[in-house]
């Protein structure tokens, strides 16, 4: 009987454990739930940022850089006095091409207001240094920013070491320091956000 007993204790024991497990499988999280790659933030909805921003230091100049593509401006020190929006990207790159349409509104809704993006392009692959296919592939994107050529990825490992990667976002203020940097997709609430903060 002892024996009955305690096989009995045993099974309702491994019952509440096993409920426990499935409640806590299917309890709802906390946790932001992640959104399609595709989902864009229209930039007239955002508020500046709540927070102050961070300052990360002064940007580094961009280095080993074998040309410009769609820009009159061969320097980032040309561009002092505007927020410059700076992503290392490439072409043929998933996560990089999902992060293009929130910069493609970001641009038409700040261009010409002291504000500025530079795409750093620096390839992975073979087929995405040539200029020809770097310009036809920003035709295709509708990438119209400023496209400096990071074809040795000098740039790349000098601002981001090691690790490095793409895509990687960073908003630089009026003096040239860092007040934004994101890895990977996404972010898109908190780098418009900051743009708008840092244009007043």
């Amino acid at each position: 009987m002892k024996s009955l007993t305690l096989f009995a204790v045993l099974v309702t024991m491994l019952a509440v454990a096993c409920s426990s497990v499935e409640s806590a499988a299917t309890a709802p999280t906390t946790e932001p739930t992640a959104t399609s790659s595709s989902t864009t933030v229209t930039t007239t909805e955002l508020e500046p940022a709540e927070e102050p921003l961070p300052d990360l230091g002064p940007a580094k100049e961009l280095v080993g850089i074998d040309g410009w593509l769609q820009a009159d401006v061969e320097s980032l020190e040309a561009l002092r006095g505007n927020v410059v929006v700076v992503q290392f990207w490439t072409f043929g790159c998933y996560n990089c091409k999902a992060t293009l349409p929130n910069l493609e509104a970001l641009y038409a809704e700040h261009q010409g207001a002291d504000f500025e993006i530079v795409g750093v392009h620096s390839p992975e692959f073979d087929y995405e240094k040539d200029p020809a296919a770097i310009t036809e592939a920003a035709v295709d994107l509708g990438v119209t920013w400023p496209i400096a050529m990071d074809t040795k990825r000098r740039s790349f490992h000098v601002w981001q070491g090691s690790p490095a990667y793409w895509p990687r976002t960073y908003v630089l203020d009026q003096e040239g320091r860092i007040r934004f940097d994101h890895i990977g997709e996404g972010a898109y609430e908190e780098l418009n956000a900051a743009v708008a903060t840092l244009l007043g």
